[in-house]
């Protein structure tokens, strides 16, 4: 007989009920979007009257998730940039200094004095004064090679030293400029998306395209140039012990040495070593917060390895200025008054709070390892994706009528039960979209009316199925039953391949691809549970209360 436990009833319309609740902020998406961007601007920098009044436009005690809309659909800017790998070669050489010079200083009976010459961006030159040495000093400096740790660089070092009379000269080897590459675009990779997903974006597509290529699409930003401005700034962080300061720009600054400006005194330029104690690579933290005076400033924190170097160099120097320099600018040059050992500090200069927040967002997310060449830049605007929009609605609207014309015209009472289901389906598609913030894009849109059509599949299965098991002159409580037994295998066989092939097109594909995927497959799990469970507990509920002699499907 047909029975259903009333646990399982009361799990099947309470799965219900939670979907169409999640899926509800999406009926009110301006609403609830502008509530959102409220909400996260309030945790961020504190409430203004017209932030209040947005935060009040949808209950707090309500779901809030959204569906998030890609490029395609709400509009947005198009990126796509080539990183400039040539920029680590420089900074890896200018790195490598120091240590030749400190590898090679307890040998100077042998090599004499150590002077760095004029080079290449990609070389390092150090003129020997006795050249007697040279097979000794290159001894060192080869010493001072690491194995490539990459699969295709095995065997194989990372700098190649020779010698050309008195020059003892170093470039990195083929092999690792090759990891480097790998490195750099892998790393910009990262960093772009940490630093676009940390300003509050929705929902972004970077991608990586051939060697040394990245795409970036992020819907609802205003412009191309609005997203090169946040992807665009270096926020390379350095702390350089400084050599003079004044005001003449074209002084000679010395081999070894470079003029930066300073922030907060126009006119006013430092000379400092261009090898830095430490980087902005070795912090762990950035945080916005005021100095003892109540002005806005960054407090930052060092991983372990930094705070070891800042405390040693801090111990060395009490007395000597050193500089934090951002993006080759002296945001202060303090003389180091005591030994800091706990590798922590705070970067004061001339901030508004919002310029210390976005300071340090870009400070946690790390600075560009090269520098980005914009190849293909374009704003998409939303007036297109509000066609697609409105297009897909139509689409939607038509398939869904269709469907729901069809089932009643030919299974009649069942069918308008089918139909009930069908449009809770649709209800549980969005809610789970929602649930796991993924984003609908013109062909997720696709998956939608493709899941349409397909969601009374197994109904249509199950309905004939009954059918023909009425015709062998089997009881209305009998025929329901068996119908939903026999074709339960059907039903599974033929969800559980395209639930296969969405899988493999999720893995497999990317951006526009993605999104049909997902859809797709959450399509088919909402589309077997309504059918399975939903359109059953209905049909029970009706039969149990009119208790039919007999039934027309």
């Amino acid at each position: 007989m047909l029975q259903i436990d009333l646990w399982k009833r009361i799990a099947i319309w309470l799965t219900c009920a939670v979907g169409l609740w999640l899926a509800l902020p999406n009926a009110f998406y301006t609403n609830v979007e502008k509530h959102n961007d409220a909400l996260a601007a309030i945790e961020l920098s504190g409430g203004t009257a017209e932030v209040e009044a947005d935060l009040g436009l949808w209950p707090e005690w309500m779901p809030s998730g959204l569906v998030n809309l890609g490029l395609d659909l709400r509009g947005g800017a198009h990126l796509l940039a080539e990183v400039r790998v040539e920029d680590v070669y420089a900074a890896r050489m200018q790195a490598a200094w120091p240590e030749i010079r400190d590898a090679l200083r307890p040998e100077r009976t042998t090599v004499g004095t150590i002077r760095l010459q004029p080079s290449a961006e990609d070389e390092v030159r150090v003129r020997i004064s006795q050249p007697e040495g040279m097979p000794r000093a290159l001894e060192i400096v080869r010493g001072l090679a690491r194995p490539v740790q990459t699969l295709t660089g095995v065997g194989a070092n990372d700098i190649e030293v020779r010698a050309a009379d008195d020059l003892i000269i170093v470039t990195l080897s083929e092999a690792e400029k090759l990891a480097t590459d790998e490195r750099t675009v892998q790393q910009s990779l990262e960093i772009i998306r940490r630093r676009i997903d940390e300003v509050g974006t929705r929902e972004p597509t970077i991608q990586r395209q051939g060697s040394d290529r990245i795409l970036i699409q992020v819907p609802g930003i205003g412009s191309a140039g609005e997203l090169k401005e946040i992807i665009g700034t270096t926020a390379q962080l350095t702390f350089n012990p400084v050599v003079t300061r004044g005001t003449d720009a074209s002084a000679a600054a010395g081999i070894g040495n470079k003029i930066v400006p300073s922030l907060d005194e126009p006119g006013v330029f430092y000379t400092i070593e261009a090898a830095p104690v430490v980087t902005g690579e070795e912090l762990v933290d950035a945080q916005p917060a005021f100095d003892q005076n109540g002005r806005p400033a960054v407090n930052f924190r060092f991983n372990t390895a930094g705070a070891r170097k800042f405390g040693d160099y801090t111990a060395e120097n009490i007395g000597s200025p050193f500089a934090i320099v951002l993006d080759d600018e002296v945001v202060s040059a303090p003389t180091i008054q005591s030994h800091i050992p706990g590798g922590s500090g705070i970067i004061t200069g001339r901030f508004s709070v919002e310029e210390s927040t976005n300071l340090a967002v870009l400070l946690r997310a790390g600075a560009l390892p090269a520098g980005l060449d914009f190849l293909e830049e374009r704003t998409i605007g939303p007036e297109l994706g509000q066609d697609s929009i409105d297009a897909g609605k139509v689409a939607t609207i038509v398939a869904f009528v269709a469907v729901l014309v069809f089932m009643g015209l030919s299974y009649g009472l069942f069918g308008l039960f089918a139909n009930i289901a069908l449009i809770i389906n649709i209800g549980l598609i969005f809610g789970l979209l929602s649930l796991v913030g993924a984003t609908l894009t013109l062909p997720g849109i696709a998956g939608i009316v493709l899941t349409v059509g397909m969601a009374v599949d197994a109904n249509v299965l199950i309905f004939e199925r009954i059918r023909e098991e009425l015709k062998t002159s089997k009881g209305p409580a009998r025929a329901i039953e068996l119908g939903y037994e026999k074709a339960l295998s059907a039903i599974l066989d033929a969800n559980i391949t395209t639930f296969i092939t969405a899988v493999i097109l999720f893995a497999m594909g990317s951006g526009p691809v993605r999104g049909f995927a997902i859809t797709l497959g959450l399509g088919i799990l909402t589309s077997v549970f309504t059918a399975i469970f939903v359109t059953r507990l209905i049909i029970v509920m009706w039969f149990e209360r009119r208790r039919p002699k007999t039934i027309e499907v």
